[in-house]
Order: C-alpha cells, then structure tokens, then sequence
C-alpha cells in the first residue's frame, strides 16, 4: 500500500525547473483501453518514456462534467468506475496514486478567472485512470482532476487554462482527456476493431482539427460551430472536445506539435493525441 509518507517532498509544494514539462490531448476512447494492451494503451505507455518524469499529474477528463470549477483535493483519490456493461476486471481496477492537497490549493489560487471549489468526494474517474495507469503503473506520482464547468463555453475554458502555465514550469505533467471526434449516437458498433473504418465526415473533421491545431489557429478551435455541419457532427454535445481547450490555451510559441494515436474506432469516433512541447 503506497503511504502518505513517501510523498513528504510533494507537501510544501513545488519549485520552479528548467525545463518547461510537455502538455498532452489523449483520445482516451473505450474503458477497455484501461486493461488491455491495444495500439492506444501501448503509445501511453510509451509516451511516458519520451517525456520528462512529472511531479504530479493534472488531468482535465471529458467524464467530470460541474457546475463550477472543482478540483480534486484529497490525499488518495478513490478510482471511479462511470460505466456499465463492461467485464468485472475493469471494475475490479483499483489505481492508488495519491493526490496532492497543498497543490490542488496552489492550482486553485492561480485560477482568477474562476472559484475554485476544493473538492474531497470524486477522484480519479476513467477520462484519468484508464490512461494514467499504463503511463505511470507503479501509481508513485500525485495525480489530481480538474473539473470542466458545464455553464461555460470554450472561450472561457481556454482562458482558464492561460493561468495554469506556471505549472508547466514545476514540472506538473497537465492531460486533457477526452475525444476530438465523439459521437456515440453513430458508432458503428461492429466496426469498433477496424482502426482503418471511419465516416468521411469524421476523418474529415479529424484532418481539419489537426490542422488547426498545427498551425495554432486557436480562434477557429474555440469556435468550431464555424466549422460547419460537420463540426456539429463531430461534436454533437460538448464535453470531450472541451478538454482540447486547456491544452492549446497552454501551448507557447516555442511548443512543438506532434500527434499520436492518430486513428478512427466505429466510424465516429477519433483516437488522435497531441503532444505540445
């Protein structure tokens, strides 16, 4: 069982470092990902050995959807199951990283746009632990969740994430986790194996988001109702796009852009990740 005493050098919050921590947008798609080994849980894995070792992990999930702002503020943060249907493995998954208190407070103090509410009943839910777990297995780093706030467009919460930045300079790894193209309603339920099977207007949403987003054309990213019919498609209600909106509010001009993962599952849905930095 990982103890509160092993995290003593988290307690009095984080120094500034050097180097300036990454900040990524994983498509965190089915719960199954969480357990098995598929192509999207191997490139987590992977991407963990790429990039610096974080001081802590701050996951912005499309499944902790608020009226307000909240922020996950305990010691350990229970694992949420937000789901049915699924085998009894995935539920009997417990991911026991701690949390960090004193820095849920720091985060809560640099975030003027918003009250901040400290919060001590969620946890981790599966937008955080389905993908933390494969990047960190030994659960030794705090991971911490940042509600999205449903009164709010994406104007809002990408002026947010401008005021989180100086995390990035203590070395906290921030996740935006959700899907860039999310549409339930038309998943085709037999092609979910078929990585290479998606509608056009999906791959062609898909194309468009990332071109946006590597020419850093935030505007249109904020708007994307101006994007036409199909953005609507790819987004029909709004929760896991919003999570892209911390990531490129976080993004500074000297952030390269990459993408990862960067494959279509039942048609409507895209797994596409980027890393900025």
């Amino acid at each position: 069982m990982t103890t509160l005493a092993a995290f003593k050098n988290f307690t009095s919050g984080l120094s500034e470092q050097e180097t300036i921590m990454p900040v990524l947008f994983i498509g965190h798609g089915s719960p199954m990902n969480g357990i098995e080994d598929t192509e999207f849980s191997r490139r987590w894995t992977q991407m963990a050995k790429e990039i610096p070792t974080p001081k802590a992990v701050l996951v912005v999930s499309a499944h902790w959807f608020t009226k307000g702002t909240h922020i996950t503020a305990m010691d350990f943060p229970k694992t949420i199951h937000d789901f049915g249907g699924f085998p009894q493995a995935l539920f009997d998954v417990q991911y026991n990283a701690p949390g960090n208190p004193v820095l849920a407070k720091e985060t809560a103090d640099l975030l003027h746009s918003a009250h901040v509410e400290l919060d001590h009943d969620w946890g981790l839910d599966h937008g955080t632990w389905t993908v933390v777990r494969h990047m960190y297995p030994e659960a030794n780093i705090p991971v911490l969740q940042l509600s999205i706030d449903y009164t709010k467009g994406p104007q809002f919460h990408y002026d947010l994430a401008k005021e989180l930045l100086a995390l990035r300079k203590k070395g906290v790894l921030i996740i935006g986790s959700g899907n860039m193209v999310h549409n339930l309603r038309m998943v085709a339920w037999d092609k979910l194996n078929d990585t290479d099977y998606a509608y056009d207007w999906a791959m062609q949403m898909n194309s468009k988001f990332k071109e946006l987003i590597a020419e850093g054309n935030h505007k249109a990213l904020i708007n994307y109702p101006g994007l036409g019919k199909e953005a609507m498609l790819a987004i029909p209600t709004p929760e896991h796009y919003l999570p892209l909106m911390y990531n490129i509010g976080l993004q500074t001009n000297k952030d390269e852009v990459s993408f990862f993962n960067d494959k279509a599952v039942g048609g409507s849905l895209t797994m596409t990740s980027v890393r900025f930095g």
